[in-house]
């Protein structure tokens, strides 16, 4: 390999140590663990039964029939949508844009 092609793969190592952190890998094959932060499992079982709840509501198209029916059945939507933040890639977004700069 030339010295520059050489140079370019360190510094392509270096960044993927570096920003590749969302996912995890775990004791098998080709599998990955994506964690995220919850303040007690008060909160978990909150996104957990927010998540079931926005799918039944897709599945189901009835939106409002589902609330009238169970007023505890409310979905925290910015608790779903916060989760989802969480789980993005933000580091492999940077990481992608710094690749970039590096192929140029």
């Amino acid at each position: 390999m030339e010295k520059n092609e050489t140079e370019k793969l360190q510094k392509l190592q270096k960044l993927i140590a570096q920003y590749f952190t969302t996912l995890k890998p775990t004791n098998e094959a080709n599998s990955y663990t994506a964690q995220f932060k919850v303040v007690n499992y008060l909160e978990l079982g909150c996104l957990i039964t927010d998540l079931l709840k926005l799918s039944i509501l897709s599945l189901d198209n009835d939106m409002h029939n589902f609330s009238k029916k169970d007023k505890s059945a409310t979905i925290n939507v910015s608790l779903i949508l916060e989760t989802v933040l969480h789980l993005f890639p933000m580091d492999e977004m940077e990481f992608l844009g710094f690749v970039g700069e590096v192929i140029d």
